[in-house]
């Protein structure tokens, strides 16, 4: 993956506002790359973000955009490639669920599996069909935010679990069909701290949740989005890593040695 005369390469970053999206739009941003900090609904948070990349150094701005429209991701790829003349990576954090208990089946309607699937599973593609012919020019990477929700059948709800897991699948099957010019990886994360998850289960439950979490991974305590980013950034830097899914979960799913009889 090479620069160009500036010694600067080019990101876009979906959901790039607040949390996992926020903390890797800045990572790269102090790792040499100028971003277009993607958001949807949170404006503010994105103009922030945005502002923090510049004061690392990068030519960040914030751009809104739906991924589950196409012409949105397109125009997205656009703008990229006009200002900076290349695109050499692409992260896929934006994200959604409906915070259900899975006990419920009747919690779920169609239109929320619609919904999910389109902002989890189809962004990501139509993200990485936009900006493909312009990463092909000079190589790139495609990291895709997914979750140890789509390996477990846990998590928020069926829909979010089954569109993780579809983006799974989708990460492979891109990584395979794209190589050699672009090289296509997925972080899982585990429970996350932070606001999505905060507002999404209310306080108590949260507290209660993280707590849990944390007893139960083997590092004793749940992961940070900026560690998130800095698996996403090492994933965009290793050109002989393609098609992988990376757990990054404290241990959650490798859980504790079992106690030992005394």
């Amino acid at each position: 993956m090479t620069s160009d005369k500036t010694g600067r390469r080019a990101a876009i970053v979906t959901g790039a506002g607040t949390g996992i999206g926020a903390a890797t739009a800045l990572w790269l941003a102090e790792h040499g790359f100028d971003v277009l900090v993607n958001y949807n609904a949170s404006a503010e948070a994105a103009e922030r973000t945005a502002a923090l990349c510049r004061q690392a150094g990068a030519d960040a701005f914030a751009l809104q955009g739906n991924v589950t429209a196409d012409a949105d991701c397109v125009r997205m790829a656009f703008a990229a490639e006009e200002r900076w003349g290349r695109i050499d990576a692409v992260v896929n954090s934006a994200g959604t669920t409906r915070f259900v208990p899975m006990s419920d089946l009747g919690a779920l309607e169609l239109a929320d599996f619609q919904r999910i699937f389109a902002v989890n599973t189809v962004g990501p593609y139509q993200m990485v069909r936009a900006a493909a012919p312009c990463m092909k020019r000079t190589g790139g990477a495609v990291v895709n935010i997914s979750s140890v929700a789509g390996v477990a059948g846990t998590g928020s709800s069926y829909a979010y679990a089954a569109s993780k897991g579809a983006l799974n699948t989708l990460t492979l099957a891109l990584a395979r069909n794209l190589a050699p010019r672009i090289r296509v990886n997925a972080v899982l994360p585990g429970m996350v701290e932070g606001r999505w998850l905060l507002e999404g289960l209310g306080e108590a439950a949260y507290v209660r949740t993280r707590e849990k979490f944390a007893d139960d991974a083997a590092l004793g305590r749940v992961c940070t989005p900026a560690e998130i980013a800095e698996t996403a950034g090492w994933l965009i830097q290793a050109p002989g890593i393609t098609g992988q899914l990376v757990t990054v979960d404290s241990g959650l799913t490798l859980g504790r040695p079992p106690a030992v009889a005394k």
